[in-house]
């Protein structure tokens, strides 16, 4: 199934948001931004076909493949804060594809699993995600898909460690003020 990416003019498309020059000292994070967010609106398109929003699908995904879960351990497993697990959880309960039940293990907890109705999504679920990858790697070979895959996950690992260190930074000096305010 070929699809032209060509323009009218018969050039392929050019980046959609040109470097500025403010950025010039991070054109691959510039890049970064673009294909997320560029990636993201895609996705959004797509779910909302099947009544999605982008990162609900990701959150089926979690429960499909790992049944019900307390919604703390939701907001562990999508690297996610409370309040926005709280209103993506709201959202797929009011569309019916997930319910609430008491844990039987911890009478303040609630367990959140996927509904019957929601087993019908999955198919479709599986189909916008296989759809995202044919299009962002049209035009690689296996190899560059690969390559391509291990560059991002390092550079996830990059960022994930500043990420990691800037918070123990920042617990430091929560830290080293509040000793301060002692005085």
């Amino acid at each position: 199934m070929a699809r032209s990416t060509q323009g009218p003019d018969g050039a392929e498309p050019e980046a959609s948001v040109p470097l500025p020059g403010a950025a010039r000292g991070g054109p691959v994070s510039h890049a970064i931004f673009r294909l997320a967010r560029l990636h993201r609106m895609y996705a959004g398109q797509l779910l909302r076909r099947i009544g999605l929003h982008p990162g609900q699908e990701l959150v089926m995904m979690h429960l499909w493949e790992l049944g019900a879960q307390r919604q703390a351990d939701l907001v562990r497993l999508m690297d996610s804060d409370a309040a926005t697990m709280t209103r993506t959880v709201r959202r797929l309960e009011q569309a019916g594809f997930v319910r609430r039940r008491p844990s039987p293990t911890d009478r303040r907890a609630s367990l959140i699993e996927p509904t019957v109705a929601s087993h019908a999504l999955r198919r479709q679920v599986e189909q916008v995600w296989a759809q995202l990858e044919d299009i962002s790697t049209e035009g690689l070979g296996e190899e560059e898909s690969a390559a391509a895959l291990r560059i991002m996950e390092r550079l996830e690992r990059n960022v994930a460690r500043a990420v990691a260190r800037s918070a123990e930074a920042g617990e430091e000096d929560a830290g080293e003020e509040d000793a301060g305010e002692e005085d």
